[in-house]
């Protein structure tokens, strides 16, 4: 079962800045620079999807070990983290040390868990996951660089870096993602406006400590989502649904931007209005950045985010979680539960709340979040996980 102590584990990558040896114009935070990796990762996974050896659980999986590797780890620089990297006995040393200071944390998650943890690290045979996840981290990191690029490009080592990513890149351009993001200007500001969602603060109008953005916020969700698909064992087209739908779901605020749950629900048809408002500001300006056969996958996530959906003959049908579980828990179903993406969205909420308030943010409107959600799910199952009991965790 996943703990408090995992949680807060996962959510401590909101703590951590990227390129504190630069020049920012802005905070650039890991939790988000993970989360932007994700999206790109899918796009480029979409088009290696039919290809031998290629599987959305391990690119998931592996997205989730490396930004554990990267919590524990914390400011390695890049240049020195690739030196231990390239000397084997070091790189075991050093992944030994981070399984050490993790086990206690993951090993609820169970034993197959933690093995796969492990080897992840210890199998150096190439595989099309990891060159989708190594092409998505260095395509998201120098999206960050242009940003201090920008700012100082005569800056010490700025030139250099330039050339090191032109070079890294280059390496991954026999992946058709990667050739279409460089041709297809289109397909470029998709990705573009995902990256925008860090500049969405989350409770924007109150101070706290760490402020989160909603690219990172998506990316918390998504990784709950999956982790509690896991503990109910759910087919693994049911896994990467929900990751991918708790990835998306925020996506639309790229456009409106983040608007409070309190102020949604305080005026009678508002959040109606504003889900109409979403839906057509995505088929004017984000649906037709997207390749239009991915078209129909990213509609699922992002519309009827919190629902639970089959497809029987490529219709959608809704169904609860239990009937999910009993009948329906199979690939050929591609399952989703919208109810488990919405928990998760409420806990990630909780989180955010609940740290604020310990690090001294102590304000009303954090007080009646974090009371209010925890009331929701005192003593509530969901799709056979009980949520009362790990909100008591807290």
């Amino acid at each position: 079962m996943i703990r408090k102590s995992l949680i807060l584990k996962i959510f401590s990558a909101a703590y951590m800045q990227r390129w504190n040896d630069k020049l920012r114009p802005i905070e650039l935070i890991e939790l988000d620079k993970q989360a932007h990796k994700m999206f790109i990762a899918y796009f480029i996974g979409k088009f290696e999807e039919n290809k031998p050896g290629f599987s959305w659980i391990e690119i998931i999986e592996g997205g989730i070990f490396e930004m554990l590797q990267r919590i524990v780890i914390t400011d390695i620089k890049p240049p020195v983290f690739y030196k231990i990297k390239a000397d084997p006995k070091k790189y075991k040393l050093l992944n030994e040390y981070v399984y050490d200071n993790l086990e206690t944390i993951i090993s609820p998650l169970g034993e197959d868990f933690c093995n796969r943890f492990k080897n992840y690290f210890t199998d150096d045979e190439p595989s099309i996951n990891k060159k989708i996840l190594e092409a998505a981290h260095n395509y998201a990191s120098r999206w960050e660089f242009e940003i201090i690029e920008r700012l100082n490009p005569n800056g010490y080592e700025v030139q250099e870096i330039k050339r090191e990513f032109i070079e890294r890149i280059e390496k991954y351009n026999d992946l058709e993602g990667m050739k279409q993001l460089a041709l297809n200007s289109n397909y470029k500001n998709f990705i573009e406006l995902c990256g925008h969602l860090r500049f969405q603060a989350r409770w924007s109008h109150l101070h706290r400590i760490p402020k989160t953005s909603v690219l990172g916020h998506s990316l918390f969700v998504a990784i709950l989502s999956y982790l509690f698909s896991l503990e109910i064992a759910a087919c693994p087209v049911r896994c990467s649904n929900n990751f991918f739908q708790g990835l998306f779901h925020d996506l639309p605020e790229v456009l409106t931007r983040d608007i409070i749950s309190p102020i949604k629900s305080s005026v009678e048809g508002l959040s109606d209005l504003i889900k109409e408002i979403e839906k057509e500001q995505m088929e004017k300006q984000l649906y037709p950045l997207v390749p239009k056969e991915f078209l129909p996958e990213i509609r699922m996530f992002i519309e009827g985010e919190f629902e639970n959906v089959i497809l029987i003959d490529g219709k959608a049908e809704n169904k609860s979680c239990e009937e999910i579980n009993e009948k329906y828990n199979e690939d050929k179903y591609s399952p989703r539960d919208g109810r488990i993406i919405k928990a998760s969205d409420e806990l990630a909420a909780f989180i955010e709340a609940k740290v604020a308030i310990e690090n001294g943010a102590v304000s009303e409107e954090f007080q009646e979040a974090k009371l209010n959600i925890k009331a929701r799910y005192n003593g509530k199952h969901i799709a056979g996980i009980n949520f009362g009991e790990i909100f008591a965790d807290f």
